[in-house]
């Protein structure tokens, strides 16, 4: 479909500890729209990270294809999936994931030092990217200045900086108090809604699943 920004095609992927096969996905297939939030839920062991790596482009499945933006991302070598990823996935992760001794700015940079921008359009980029998310008075804090709900909105800038066809996100409330999480969730439907995002989390929280579009369950490699 013209209009699916995401296409899973009877995706299977297992893991292996010594000789003990582990299958973690059973013949998924999912069709996510262009503009949609999808929240996928489900129990701890579930699949749901590793079919959100998946659909990044961070791991690869052991059968069946995946299209995301109209590339088929299975056949990538490494190199072009790495350099795919840097053009069309934003990451937004449980832990921020942001470099300690790092300002926000140049947290949020590092995308960008992938890309042939100038250093202006890079500030330029970045000062964007923070004002979207509330911190233009941030810029020049490093994490560990910053509370766990402006360390998470600093990991959302860095996320859409260098403006993705889609945006992945891991739990993005899961380590924030219940304040900081309802302003991480209120972002990401606003990035959704105004900035026409499309956005797939990964969540065990049923408010944070609540400002989804569409919430589809895992349970045990399954769809359900």
């Amino acid at each position: 479909m013209a209009d699916s920004i995401v296409q899973v095609r009877n995706v299977s992927k297992s893991y292996y500890r010594d000789s003990l096969k582990i299958p973690v996905l059973e013949n998924i297939t999912l069709e996510v729209p262009a503009g949609e939030f999808l929240a996928l839920m489900g129990p701890s062991g579930s699949g749901k990270s590793t079919l959100l790596n998946l659909i990044a482009g961070i791991d690869r499945p052991d059968t069946g294809s995946i299209v995301v933006a109209n590339d088929e991302v299975t056949t990538l070598s490494e190199s072009d999936m790495a350099d795919w990823r840097a053009h069309h996935i934003g990451f937004v992760f449980q832990f921020y994931n942001l470099i300690p001794v790092l300002t926000a700015f140049e947290n949020v940079e590092l995308p960008l030092l992938l890309t042939k921008l100038s250093k202006k359009e890079r500030e330029e980029h970045v000062k964007t990217a923070l004002g979207v998310v509330g911190l233009s008075d941030r810029m020049k804090h490093y994490p560990k200045q910053l509370s766990g709900g402006q360390q998470q909105r600093v990991a959302i800038a860095r996320a859409i900086v260098a403006d993705p066809t889609l945006i992945v996100a891991d739990e993005p409330t899961g380590d924030l108090d219940k304040v900081a999480a309802t302003e991480i969730l209120t972002l990401l439907e606003r990035l959704n809604r105004e900035f026409k995002k499309s956005i797939i989390m990964v969540t065990h929280d049923q408010r944070a699943a609540d400002k989804a579009h569409t919430v589809r369950h895992l349970d045990k490699g399954e769809l359900v």
